[in-house]
């Protein structure tokens, strides 16, 4: 006997949720007080901007010893976020995880701004971004900073299209559903459903080429941060000197992914109204897949500490006495403990694995999961083989000045900002995949 729905009640299911996912396309004050607070951000980030591109990176805090400072950090950062489009659609949806579906586009939405984010936060670090081409015209293959831009072109272009692909017959049923619309998103809708009707035709090619990105992605995915580890680990620097630091940066990533998308879900469950689609059980979910990641990055935290620990080779001993119990010490275990043991520890237990308190972690760890790249950047420049001596004192110490920090805020301002946006423009849940998953035929989907 079969359990499918009868034609009218899947008509008026789907109804249901295509309204839902829908209606807050339909309401634009959002995003005209987000388009207000970007405004706000690119004017102080220009002017920040415009100070260091006039009077050149002395008016950072970098200097001869700490050369890289809070803008790789920032990078590393991003890069880390964006990650997690690969492990959300294509690793958890290659297995077949179907719990996964209202959470795919909100990781994807995030890899986008973020990885479009990291190929930025380069450009603000270099003292002379007018000579950016040349990276491309004359670079050496030899060069990490070459893998590292292409990688970082390549998986930006991957997932814009593992977003841009799922939407193509969200687009149709938007059209379709709100003729009224703003002209200039019409215009949007109308190109990216790409003359979309539901035949099996167009299911089979739409089906074959996610799974291929899906597939793509992956190894584009790892070598993103894995090359991103090289340009630190091909020094001799104490605290670089690794060779975890390929698996370490790639579980790091997937713990700060995770966290962002949890954050994520619950900003967009409680204020477009989506309780009926990222449920207390995607929660409990994604809680789980917290506590995992967090485990693996756990192990290769230990392993980063423990055999230089162990060996204490000259300079190691400064650089993890500092850590530990020194100078850096306070940043270095809110890092370990917000960014790592509390999403480890607290959503084992099933009160933890609740929208608000697991957000609330997932906010922490973000916050941690920076200050750990921060302190992974920074504290190894300081520590070099030989003493700093005959230097200016300000050379013994970095610290980030207002032109950085004005800079650095406006990238995660527009990294934000670019999600908001690209959420009041289209479904932030797949509506056809939904549907689909509920059991709804495709010929009413396409009607």
């Amino acid at each position: 006997m079969s359990d499918k729905l009868p034609i009218e009640e899947q008509k008026k299911r789907f109804n249901k949720i295509a309204d839902d996912i829908i209606k807050p396309i339909t309401k634009h004050g959002g995003l005209q007080y987000w388009i207000f607070l970007l405004s706000l951000i690119l004017s102080l980030f220009g002017y920040a901007y415009f100070i260091q591109l006039k009077d050149g990176l002395g008016v950072t805090g970098m200097h001869d010893y700490a050369s890289w400072g809070m803008y790789i950090a920032n990078f590393v950062f991003f890069v880390a976020a964006a990650l997690i489009g690969m492990l959300i659609s294509a690793v958890l949806g290659l297995i077949g995880l179907k719990w996964i579906t209202p959470i795919t586009r909100i990781a994807e939405m995030i890899a986008v701004a973020f990885a479009m984010i990291a190929g930025l936060v380069i450009v603000f670090d270099m003292g002379r971004p007018d000579r950016l081409l040349n990276v491309f015209l004359h670079g050496r293959v030899q060069s990490p900073i070459i893998w590292d831009v292409s990688v970082v072109t390549v998986y930006t272009i991957i997932s814009m299209l593992l977003l841009i692909l799922p939407l193509i017959p969200d687009m149709a049923i938007v059209r379709k559903r709100l003729p009224d619309a703003p002209k200039w998103e019409k215009i949007i809708w109308n190109f990216l459903s790409l003359g979309w009707t539901g035949t099996p035709e167009q299911y089979k090619i739409i089906h074959r080429s996610i799974r291929v990105l899906s597939i793509l992605i992956i190894p584009v995915a790892l070598m993103i941060h894995t090359v991103t580890s090289w340009l630190f680990a091909m020094t001799p620097r104490a605290g670089w000197d690794s060779t975890v630091f390929g698996p370490y940066f790639v579980t790091g990533a997937f713990v700060t992914g995770v966290a962002g998308v949890i954050v994520a879900m619950y900003f967009f469950r409680k204020n477009y109204k989506l309780h009926d689609y990222l449920t207390d059980f995607h929660f409990d979910k994604m809680g789980k897949l917290f506590v995992l990641v967090a485990m693996v990055y756990m192990y290769f935290n230990v392993n980063e500490f423990l055999v230089p620990a162990y060996k204490m080779k000259a300079g190691e001993d400064h650089h993890i006495i500092a850590l530990f119990v020194g100078s850096w010490a306070g940043l270095f275990w809110f890092a370990q403990v917000f960014g790592n043991i509390l999403p480890m520890f607290l959503p084992m237990f099933k009160y933890f694995r609740k929208p608000m308190p697991l957000m609330l972690i997932a906010v922490l760890a973000v916050i941690g999961a920076w200050v750990k790249r921060y302190i992974i950047v920074i504290p190894g420049q300081l520590h070099p083989f030989l003493p700093i001596q005959n230097v200016p004192e300000k050379f013994h110490a970095y610290i980030p000045t207002g032109p950085e920090i004005a800079i650095t805020l406006g990238t995660i301002g527009m990294a934000i900002t670019i999600i908001t946006i690209l959420a009041k423009i289209f479904p932030v849940i797949p509506i056809w995949e939904v549907a689909e998953k509920e059991g709804i035929d495709k010929e009413i989907i396409n009607e």
